[in-house]
Formats: C-alpha cells, structure tokens, sequence
C-alpha cells in the first residue's frame, strides 16, 4: 500500500500552482483546512470508507456539508478526489499544501515544545532568534510538554534543538557512558 504522503504530494502540488494562478493562497488554505477537518469527523469519515457509498452520492455529501465554504475549483477538487477515490487523503494534502505555501511565501513552520507556559515575551524573543538563525520568516506553533523538566526543544523541518533538561541530562548520561 503507498504511503498516504505520497499519494497527497501531486495533489498539493497542483493546488499549490491552482492558488498561485488564482492568487489565492489564503483561500485555499481555508478550504483544505475545512476539507480535512471535516474528512476526520468520525459520521463523515465512516461514510467516506463505506464502499457502498457510490462516487456521486459522496460528491454531493461532501459538497452539500461545504456549501458555501468552497469556490468552483475547490469543489472541482472534491470531485477529483472522489473519483480517484482519494479523499481520505484530505489532510495530508492539506498539510503539504501549507509546507508549499510557506516555502513559497518564504516562510518556515517551527514547533517550539517548553516544560512550561511560555510568555509572550518569551515567545517573541524565541521567534526572532528563530527566524534570524533560519534566515526567514517563522510560524511558530507553542505547545507544553512537562516531561521535559525545563528548556525548550524547537522543530524546523528537520533541524531539531533540544535545549531541554531531559536533552541535556541525556547528552550528560551518554558522555558519561550511562544508558538511559
């Protein structure tokens, strides 16, 4: 079976030039973004796997649950999807589509995970150091993980800083010869 990003890369990539000639990057964020979430509700996402649920039915389902949340290119998308029998593959085309847009507009996505609430001062010291390092624009996602005891680790695509106290005291075990 393909790996589900696979299957999601050329349809991303076709949006992705589809908002481009229509300079609609924002709108279509929109879309996929309500596209994907309403593929994940668990009443919707049962009919989308129910095989007797034929193609025109789950067309106008889907688009009946978007009225009014979908321009004519997105509803075409919908159909392409259905017919091709990969609307499954909603958000994982909706989170390549941001990675484009982002690579496009410049801009870089960054999770910064702390041991605790970060201020807002905090939070703005973090993502200017962040974006001078990168040498762009930073979208920075926040969340709070108590294991890490104290510090920070912070995510860029595949660049990862563990400036945490786990990372730190794991970094001191290996260095010492003790396994964890």
């Amino acid at each position: 079976m393909e790996d589900l990003s696979t299957i999601a890369r050329p349809y991303a990539q076709a949006i992705l030039a589809q908002a481009d000639s229509e300079k609609q990057f924002a709108q279509w964020s929109d879309m996929l973004g309500f596209l994907a979430s309403a593929v994940r509700d668990p009443a919707l996402s049962g009919i989308i796997s129910n095989p007797s649920i034929d193609g025109v039915r789950l067309t106008e389902l889907l688009l009946q649950v978007s009225e009014g949340r979908l321009s004519d290119s997105g509803a075409n998308l919908v159909r392409v999807l259905v017919e091709n029998r990969r609307v499954g593959t909603l958000p994982q085309i909706a989170e390549q589509y941001e990675s484009g847009r982002a690579e496009l507009e410049g801009r870089r996505q960054v999770e910064i995970v702390s041991a605790f609430k970060l201020t807002a001062k905090q939070t703005t010291a973090l993502t200017k150091a962040i974006s001078e390092r990168l040498g762009r624009k930073v979208d920075v996602e926040v969340s709070i993980d108590n294991t890490l005891l104290g510090g920070v680790v912070i995510r860029a695509g595949d660049t990862v800083i563990d400036a945490s106290m786990r990372g730190k005291l794991a970094q001191l075990g290996t260095a010492l010869g003790v396994s964890s």
